[in-house]
């Protein structure tokens, strides 16, 4: 359990001795009042440090990593995350957001026994309840009805100097990383790790093709080395020839800039012989593309997909026989077509996924520090850079890879902790 300190407040950088948890912390918070772009949405103050329940963990937060749902949790949209947990009971009128993290272990509930005081971690941004009779059962927590992300739709994120997180998010922190480049990778590369592997039989596989939408994007970046590792031949997508060299880099055989094909977007109805025919010449000059990079007419087993309406058209057409298109989101909009032709007679898979469970985001942990795993980490900012960093996603002005915020710790390429 957590022990009070005499020191009400402590400043950022400045941490408190082990294991004593101040009354009071610096948070970056969203209000209802403020929702809209980050700038305005995001403010920092001080609010009361959470408790730890009997199967929680309060950790310091060293750094935190970015993604976009907090960029939603501003806007207020799709989803009012505020309103849709007041409703559930819950009575916090703000959202401290952030799904990664990197820190110190600084109080643990009474039930908890896979980390102790001191332990320094990262959190991966699954939670469930865990007492749950389909999840104590041994099934996966992720169809389970009490599943929710960490930092979106839970409270209590990163975003501050600490976090409540349930005791099975904590995981062991590579040693060889510096505090930021920690946070950085763990939501976007477990997603990755659960595409890629959790749907069998299509889990990459030595010799597999696999089309990576989005290659040098947080998500991109992992798959790419993911299926890489596997053996897979990675073809990656990309929006500018200036991303090619980053993409193979991580292990891609080859890259198309998506901007030389003008075809994207919704099907045209089915009976319109004139739009489906050029819809059709544009998804098979995609596909000879990747022939092209290949050197042989060997189409995707694997396609990781997200931006979903724009490309999902595509994706099904160019999938091989027998194949999976796997997609984790809609960035393009929700509203995906498929030709049920393609999908029924070639037998494809179309198959939707969700982050990653315990098992699925310790296997990713594990390639990070066995260093199989570049966290891609692009740019890194201070506590109060917050809402800058979120509108540069907002905008689509964000650099490839991974962002981090420095939160606890007090400057990048810090591996060391000292408490006060």
């Amino acid at each position: 359990m957590a022990t009070q300190t005499t020191k009400e407040l402590y400043d950022l950088g400045e941490a408190p001795p082990l294991g004593q948890v101040p009354q009071k912390m610096h948070a970056q918070l969203i209000r209802p009042d403020r929702f809209g772009e980050p700038t305005k949405a995001f403010q920092r103050e001080v609010i009361d440090t959470p408790q730890p329940g009997p199967d929680d963990v309060l950790v310091y937060v060293m750094a935190a990593g970015v993604n976009y749902n907090n960029v939603w949790a501003a806007l207020g949209s799709p989803v009012d995350v505020i309103g849709a947990r007041q409703k559930a009971g819950e009575a916090e009128d703000f959202h401290i957001g952030g799904s990664d993290a990197s820190g110190i272990v600084y109080a643990v509930g009474e039930n908890v026994t896979n980390v102790k005081v001191g332990d320094e971690v990262v959190v991966h941004c699954g939670t469930w309840d865990v007492h749950s009779p389909y999840v104590k059962a041994g099934n996966d927590p992720m169809f389970d009805p009490s599943y929710r992300i960490w930092g979106y739709e839970t409270n209590w994120g990163s975003f501050a100097q600490f976090t409540k997180v349930q005791a099975h998010q904590t995981m062991p922190k590579a040693e060889h990383m510096t505090w930021e480049e920690a946070a950085a990778p763990t939501l976007v590369g477990a997603t990755a790790y659960r595409m890629l592997f959790g749907w069998p039989p299509h889990t990459v596989n030595e010799g597999d093709v696999v089309l990576v939408w989005g290659g040098a994007g947080g998500l991109g970046s992992m798959a790419i080395q993911l299926a890489s590792d596997a053996g897979a031949r990675v073809v990656a997508v990309i929006s500018n020839d200036s991303k090619v060299d980053f993409c193979k880099g991580l292990g891609a055989v080859g890259c198309i800039n998506r901007k030389e094909f003008d075809h994207w977007g919704r099907l045209p109805d089915w009976d319109d012989m004139e739009a489906t025919a050029k819809f059709t010449q544009g998804a098979r000059a995609f596909g000879r593309a990747i022939w092209d990079i290949l050197g042989e007419r060997v189409s995707p087993r694997i396609v990781f997909e997200h931006p979903g309406q724009d490309t999902v058209p595509t994706s099904q057409f160019i999938c091989d026989t027998g194949g999976m298109v796997v997609i984790c989101a809609g960035t393009t909009g929700y509203n995906a077509d498929v030709d049920l032709r393609y999908l029924w007679m070639r037998q494809k898979r179309l198959q939707g996924s969700h982050f990653a469970n315990d098992q699925q985001s310790y296997a990713f942990n594990e390639l990070v520090r066995q260093q199989k795993i570049d966290p891609c980490l692009s740019r890194t900012f201070s506590f109060d850079e917050t809402a800058e960093c979120h509108q540069m996603m907002y905008e689509n002005r964000h650099p490839d890879g991974n962002m981090a915020i420095l939160v606890g710790a007090k400057e990048t390429g810090s591996k060391a902790f000292t408490a006060g």
